[in-house]
């Protein structure tokens, strides 16, 4: 009798340690979301000179997300888990495999950056789950046909540095020498170099070598050696494109304008205008940034209405800026896919569901599009100018204006 005492409590004990365990560690591979709960995952920067881009993206993915759990008549309530990867390719991997296997994610959603998404997708394929909507226009993520696991909204880096080249050339008037590039040295900036002279060559450049092309390295504000080089330069620079995030950015435009570099300076999304506007200050002449979201106005297109009216009502200690607006709008787009799913939620049927959106309305401005050999919604790119206390929409047709008064002796 003693000895099945021993073996009851032993038994016992195994019983109590097992729930502790979890199901997601018994099943770390599934792939149904719980019942009542829809978990998103994203691996963003939290920490590290582009911080407040991963918080921004957060922002707007969970307010997102609060608008939606407020309606009572979805079947599921969603959870974002987030974990801070500071912008290093390096910290992507645990995230991801925690946000995959422990947390469950039906989704990865709004990752920022092109050097942590290219450590991200082995694992996206590995473990067959969604990489939707990241902060990123990188061509890596574009395929033809596409990768069956990454679904984009926002237009690419190619498609804003074709717009900023075309309007330099067709309504500036400028050379195709005449344009430089200010890149960040990593997949981020390369791919960036590679759009703008994709664009050159198509308005007639032939030799590489003509364009002047400088570089700093990813989290730094190291720009002193890649302004040098520029000012050193036997070119008659007008403009320069630029491929980086808003700090290092920011400083270029304020010491090129020091050192008396006359030119106007052309900024991809990644910057995020009003925080390169905050860093700018007065020396914010002169700069534009091209938008893959509609234009921030009160009385602007119907997510933008929404977008501003859940701010003050759900959030109103947060403001409104472009890449939350982004990361509203990319979660909208998910959750409408699945609002759409009938019956158990995977993540494979998840991507089925966005694929067969087909042509539609979020309410963007302009008509999105996705099914299985689409996976990039939006192709537009709107574009903004800094001034000193706002930015503002902006026609490319002004840009010979804003040539001649930045760059005239």
């Amino acid at each position: 009798m003693h000895l099945l005492n021993k073996i009851s409590l032993i038994c016992l004990s195994i019983a109590l340690v097992i729930p502790s365990t979890g199901l997601a560690h018994l099943q770390p591979h599934s792939n149904s979301a719980p019942s009542d709960e829809l978990v998103f995952g994203m691996s963003t920067a939290l920490s590290g000179p582009t911080a407040e881009l991963g918080r921004r993206m957060r922002a707007g993915v969970q307010l997102a997300i609060e608008r939606y759990n407020s309606d009572s008549n979805h079947t599921h309530k969603i959870r974002l888990a987030v974990y801070d990867d500071g912008y290093e390719p390096y910290r992507v991997a645990a995230n991801m495999n925690r946000l995959i296997d422990e947390d469950n994610s039906i989704a990865i959603i709004g990752n920022v950056g092109t050097p942590t998404a290219i450590a991200a997708l082995p694992i996206i394929t590995e473990k067959k789950i969604l990489f939707f909507a990241p902060f990123t226009g990188a061509g890596l993520l574009r395929k033809t046909p596409p990768e069956h696991y990454v679904i984009n909204y926002r237009a690419s880096y190619s498609q804003e540095i074709s717009a900023m080249i075309d309007a330099l050339i067709n309504y500036g008037g400028l050379k195709t020498d005449q344009i430089a590039f200010f890149t960040q040295r990593d997949g981020y900036g390369d791919a960036g170099y590679v759009s703008g002279f994709a664009a050159l060559k198509r308005h007639g450049l032939k030799n590489s070598r003509k364009i002047v092309h400088v570089r700093y390295e990813r989290n730094t504000l190291a720009v002193e050696n890649a302004l040098a080089d520029i000012l050193l330069s036997a070119q008659d620079i007008k403009a320069i494109v630029m491929v980086g995030a808003y700090a290092p950015c920011a400083k270029f435009i304020r010491l090129a304008k020091q050192s008396g570099l006359k030119a106007v300076f052309l900024n991809v999304s990644f910057a995020s205008s009003d925080l390169l506007l905050r860093k700018l200050g007065k020396d914010s002449s002169g700069v534009l940034v091209t938008q893959v979201v509609p234009p921030l106005t009160e009385h602007g297109a119907p997510i933008v209405q929404q977008y501003l009216a859940d701010l003050r009502n759900i959030t109103p200690e947060i403001g409104a800026n472009y890449v939350g607006l982004e990361g509203y709008i990319g979660a909208r787009l998910l959750l409408r896919a699945i609002d759409n799913i009938q019956g158990q939620i995977t993540r494979e049927r998840v991507i089925g569901a966005l694929e067969d959106l087909g042509t539609f309305d979020l309410g963007v401005g302009v008509t999105l599009s996705l099914n299985p050999l689409q996976h990039q919604a939006s192709h537009q790119v709107w574009v903004t100018q800094l001034q000193q206390e706002k930015t503002s929409p902006y026609e490319w047709q002004q840009i010979k204006e804003l040539l001649q008064r930045e760059t005239s002796p």
